[in-house]
């Protein structure tokens, strides 16, 4: 390579001093160029002759003044030529140095690329796809998509650097801020939809990545009016069947239950074929939110798309009452096995799993059942991001007077998308979550309620051991005692996590729990 261009040096010297000496001699043997009226030649068929004498030495020395004009004039090109070359060569020389930088961080790259320790595979149920493990599995040093070719400009637009953390650690970025996060706000026949409206709108970010798209049902004509006075701020559906639905008669007073089942399955599929978003995010006309609603979303969407085994993600706290959450940790998140619904996000490759056999009604205790969640979870945070203020509607007050009421909302802001997230990776999470359940000393809950002779700040451990003891102690320590599908609410692995007295608490099986009996329900 060195031989080759001082060659190329040569040759370029070389060719510049020939130029210079055919110009030379070129110009000097040239006749002159006759000037009208100078004697100094003259037009073909013009009368100006060459003499000889006093003439010819003044036009000898006119000829010479007129050849260093030409030569100079010659010369100012050739320094013009000069620093163009001497431009291009600092160019070239950057160009070099950008292809010694490709072929560092490629080879950088392929060294940093190494096989993953053999282990033996997994359970069937933790099984982490291909994709899933290129999203979870990054190292410290930034990324650099290395150009195919050496073209400058192609290097230049794929230097693209992310943010990463250890292995196993998701970006702290979260989502890319390409990804547009809909939220899909059910409604009916609410008037106070507003205060949801308003709350979504006074807290989004981005009306671009966070359209809000209400639909309604019911056809109620206040309510209507009250969600197109927001004009372009939300896109306005409308649920085109109203019609009563035929049910058996025993059902008749569930018509209402019916109907929000079609409405969920016509709705998401207009925010998944129709607008084809790719996730959402659901509330209802009677949920309030959060501050960093939109922040706990959009950092948990990347945990959702890396984790097989989650399938969604919410917002809500069944156990979320003021006394049963540690108001220091506003940040905590959980793994749960009990779908919580109230406001919630869903890919759409879940929704494609779930849509050919969504049910007639009650969806939501659909989703809590084995066939829909095959063992998968939900992430949900120690302090609700959302809180209900609708106590009427079909379920007529439900758990409202007893528990929703009481549920604490979130009011300051988390930077989530600032932290990392992967302790909520099942891979990551269970082995922790299991140790700290089981080495939690055992008490008996009367001594949890003395409180008095607890050593330690906790955690402590209460122990059940089956469907009526579940019951018994949940009431005992105010949490909800209700099981769907024979999982507790908030549970996880069978444990249900709370604060009791200002001590963190775990109601749990017995160790070696396997899986939850759906006789319990």
């Amino acid at each position: 390579m060195v031989r080759k261009k001082g060659s190329l040096i040569l040759c370029g010297a070389f060719l510049f001093v020939a130029w210079n000496a055919l110009l030379l001699l070129y110009l000097w043997g040239r006749p002159p160029i006759g000037r009208p009226g100078e004697g100094g030649g003259a037009e073909p068929g013009g009368n100006g002759e060459w003499e000889v004498g006093k003439g010819a030495h003044a036009n000898l020395a006119g000829e010479v003044i007129r050849l260093a004009e030409e030569v100079e004039v010659q010369l100012e090109t050739q320094k013009k030529l000069l620093k163009e070359i001497e431009s291009h060569r600092a160019l070239w020389a950057r160009q070099k140095g950008v292809g010694k930088r490709q072929a560092a961080d490629a080879k950088e790259a392929k060294d940093d690329v190494k096989p993953p320790p053999s282990k033996p595979p997994p359970p069937l149920g933790d099984k982490v796809d291909d994709k899933a493990l290129a999203v979870i599995q990054h190292t410290q040093k930034p990324v650099h998509t290395v150009a195919p070719d050496s073209k400058l400009e192609q290097h230049q637009s794929n230097e693209i650097k992310e943010e990463v953390v250890e292995t196993n650690d998701l970006p702290t970025s979260a989502a890319s801020p390409g990804v547009v996060i809909p939220i899909l706000v059910i409604a009916c026949d609410r008037v106070t939809v507003k205060r949801s409206l308003d709350k979504l709108i006074q807290y989004r970010p981005s009306p671009q990545l966070h359209p809000i798209i209400v639909s309604q049902d019911c056809g109620h004509a206040e309510t209507a009016r009250v969600i197109g006075s927001y004009g372009d701020q939300v896109t306005d559906i409308h649920q085109p069947d109203l019609s009563d639905i035929r049910v058996r008669p025993e059902h008749r007073k569930f018509q209402g239950y019916y109907k929000i089942s079609r409405h969920y399955r016509w709705a998401l599929n207009q925010v998944f074929n129709t607008f084809s978003h790719s996730a959402v995010v659901i509330v209802e006309d009677d949920l309030e939110v959060a501050p960093d609603f939109f922040e706990y979303f959009r950092a948990l969407y990347p945990v959702l798309r890396a984790d097989p085994t989650l399938w969604c993600v919410s917002a809500w706290n069944d156990n979320g009452r003021d006394a049963l959450v540690d108001p220091a940790k506003a940040e905590l998140l959980h793994r749960t096995d009990f779908f919580p619904g109230l406001g919630w996000m869903l890919l759409k490759e879940m929704w494609d799993e779930l849509e050919p056999k969504w049910p007639l009604a009650f969806w939501d205790d659909w989703m809590r059942q084995p066939e829909q969640r095959r063992e998968r979870s939900c992430i949900r945070p120690e302090i609700s991001r959302t809180i209900t203020f609708g106590r009427k509607g079909v379920s007529l007050g439900q758990f409202f007077d007893q528990y929703l009421r009481y549920i604490k909302l979130n009011t300051q802001f988390v930077p989530f998308t600032k932290q990392n997230l992967s302790y909520l990776l099942r891979e990551n999470y269970d082995e922790k979550f299991i140790k700290e359940v089981y080495s939690a000393p055992l008490v008996k809950v009367e001594k949890l309620q003395q409180g008095g002779s607890l050593q330690g700040p906790g955690p402590f451990r209460v122990q059940y051991s089956s469907r009526d003891s579940f019951k018994v102690l949940a009431r005992n320590l105010g949490v909800m005692d209700d099981l769907k599908s024979g999982v507790p609410r908030t549970g996880y692995r069978g444990v249900v996590s709370f604060l009791y007295r200002g001590r963190r608490v775990f109601l749990a099986p017995p160790e070696g729990w396997t899986h939850y009996d759906i006789s319990w329900s």
